[in-house]
């Protein structure tokens, strides 16, 4: 009897640690989320490994639906709203599909977010369809990875690469009228960000003068602020007043070094030489 139980309890034992044995997956989930515009980007995928195998034209075969990744299907999730391929697509959640060639991939934006084999396809949820070049790479990518690059402002590219394939689909939102839109109301408030306002107008093309005046506002309020004074030598250097600008520009230098703020001492020191 004592024999029985022994085994009985040997048996439970091994069932538990079989139950809670956990290894690593071959092709690994990746979310990754991404500051964009005024919003964010998260990319939810799974990421296979190439392991010696000839990827694109044989285990991701041409011509053919692709989930642009493994295991689950490939999602992109917007929190405001973006172009893609001269298409407007409202805040949401997405399917990544492509449809991958030897010079150029069809890379697809769809209603589906459950895409697991091409039998599950539906072509009529469509919402994009963008052609993108295939770009040889140099180097070996072993696990596929997908990146969001170049970003700018109201731009990002939104890179997959795999083996020594990639590709990159670009994607824009409008943040100028909302900005703008937004400029206007806050800064007939009790506290209006006059720095902020400056900044965003120098540096996108705006109204110098504007931002001049916002700069000067925002050192009233803040007059040791070094950083202001140098934004607003380079807004008067951007002006054509370089007398102005260089007075701007040692102010700023003689703030920062009380602060011991090198970082900025250089800035305009830097400005200063190109002023001259």
């Amino acid at each position: 009897m004592k024999k029985i139980f022994w085994l009985v309890g040997c048996l439970a034992f091994l069932t538990s640690v079989h139950a809670q044995l956990k290894t690593p997956a071959p092709s690994p989930t990746q979310t990754l989320k991404q500051d964009f515009g005024l919003g964010s980007i998260e990319i939810n995928y799974s990421r296979p490994a190439v392991k010696g195998r000839k990827v694109f034209g044989d285990l991701v075969p041409y011509g053919a639906i692709w989930r642009t990744g493994a295991n689950n299907a490939t999602t992109l999730q917007f929190s405001e709203e973006v172009s893609i391929g001269g298409v407007t697509l409202a805040p949401g959640k997405y399917g990544l599909l492509s449809i991958p060639d030897k010079e150029k991939w069809t890379l697809i934006i769809s209603k589906q977010t459950d895409v697991t084999s091409p039998s599950a396809y539906k072509p009529e949820m469509d919402l994009v369809r963008v052609t993108a070049s295939v770009e040889k790479l140099k180097y070996d990518v072993e696990n596929f990875t997908i990146a969001i690059n170049d970003i700018k402002p109201n731009s990002c590219q939104l890179s997959l690469s795999w083996d020594k394939t990639q590709v990159n689909l670009p994607i824009t939102t409008d943040i100028d009228s909302k900005i703008m839109s937004n400029i206007a109301k806050v800064m007939q408030g009790e506290k209006p960000p006059y720095y902020n306002a400056a900044m965003y107008y120098m540096e996108n093309g705006k109204d110098l003068n504007q931002a001049l005046a916002w700069f000067d506002k925002a050192i009233e309020a803040t007059p040791g602020a070094y950083w202001v004074h140098h934004q607003r030598a380079n807004c008067l250097a951007k002006l054509g007043k370089s007398a102005e600008a260089r007075a701007a520009a040692e102010k700023s230098k003689e703030l920062a070094l009380a602060a011991k703020n090198m970082d900025y001492v250089k800035l305009n020191e830097k400005l200063l030489a190109e002023l001259k």
